[in-house]
């Protein structure tokens, strides 16, 4: 019988499963507080609970652990970045980041992607799965234990797209702000997705309150299309349009995020598109510069997207540039994960 990956059920599911198993109730959430508060990934110590239950418990569940392969620490500005094997040899990457109000962690949703952006390191080793509730989760955990730092936000902006893996996303995100586990405020989360609309409805839809950054990265159909392919499926009238229904829905503003690539969509007829759509939005555009990736020609020089930021705000609309963190160590997710799959097809392994 297959074991139940117990880190991914939540409170509700777990009495069920311990009520099954005819325990009390009350064993549910001191197992809960043993996985979610204390971090204790053992059943045997789990020492408050009986040596018949810790042995029932081992029959039944499992919990979905994952390893630091490798870990690059930035000399710059403190920021790490993981690369995490997963139990059956895949890899995700993690990037945690300090800022001044505290640690913000930036995790992956999928092993790889299936969106092809052009632009993105992710996509090109290919999709291999969706994560686990708990594999998202553990990214935290394990970033948290090694670092000894408290994480105080989380992006959903690592390898992959949130909303193509819509109810392991959903449970990560009930047990991360569940008042009886981690206990974090969703307000302290951004969801960053290319724009699967179906999904933005059904996410307004749970007014969870955290912060939807929608990657626009062009403001016309034909350009979108060029370098984000979802765009063929979902064209920017209809991302557009649920972008509105989730602001109308939450009451939150909503990031557009948007890498200025030179030669692609950074000219001032690209400026004057994109004010024109998000004029009277209630709405923030957070301009990148794009990342090197190396089967990619695409670059972007700095002071022109400082250009871009400026032309933005000459047509009364709100942009900043994002702060770039770990230059030196490569922190744009998807190069380590494509190098580390590399080296497993070639030794016969995972990720493949």
């Amino acid at each position: 019988m297959e074991k139940v990956d117990i880190l991914s059920l939540g409170l509700e599911e777990l009495t069920e499963a311990l009520l099954a198993m005819g325990e009390k109730k009350f064993r549910a959430k001191q197992i809960f507080q043993w996985l979610h508060v204390k971090r204790v990934f053992d059943f045997d110590k789990m020492t408050d609970i009986s040596v018949q239950l810790r042995s029932a418990l081992k029959e039944k569940f499992c919990i979905n652990g994952l390893f630091i392969q490798k870990k690059l620490e930035s000399a710059i500005d403190n920021t790490v970045k993981y690369l995490y094997r997963l139990s059956d040899g895949n890899f995700v990457e993690t990037v945690l980041m300090e800022y001044s109000y505290g640690y913000s962690i930036c995790v992956s949703t999928q092993v790889g992607c299936k969106m092809g952006c052009n632009f993105c390191a992710s996509t090109i080793a290919g999709y291999v799965r969706d994560l686990a509730a708990s594999e998202i989760l553990m990214q935290i955990y394990e970033a948290e234990r090694d670092s000894g730092k408290k994480v105080s936000g989380v992006v959903l902006m690592g390898i992959g797209e949130p909303l193509d893996n819509f109810d392991n996303v959903m449970k990560f995100l009930t047990l991360l702000s569940h008042k009886d586990g981690n206990d974090m405020s969703l307000r302290h989360v951004s969801l960053s997705t290319c724009g699967i609309v179906p999904r933005i409805y059904e996410l307004a839809d749970k007014k969870l309150q955290l912060t939807l950054s929608v990657s626009l990265h062009c403001a016309d159909n034909e350009g979108r299309s060029r370098i984000m392919p979802v765009n063929r499926k979902y064209d920017i009238d209809s991302l557009m349009e649920a972008c509105r229904y989730y602001i109308d829905k939450t009451g939150r503003r909503i990031t557009f995020e948007y890498a200025v690539i030179d030669n692609v969509n950074s000219s001032p007829a690209d400026a004057d598109t994109l004010a024109a759509l998000l004029r009277g939005m209630n709405c923030h555009v957070n301009l990148i510069p794009v990342n090197k990736v190396r089967e990619r020609n695409y670059r972007t020089v700095r002071s022109g997207v400082a250009e871009f930021a400026k032309q933005l705000g000459r047509r009364g609309i709100n942009a900043t540039v994002r702060r770039t963190l770990g230059s030196d160590i490569e922190a744009a997710c998807g190069q380590l994960r494509r190098d580390a799959a590399e080296q497993n097809r070639k030794n016969g392994g995972a990720d493949t």
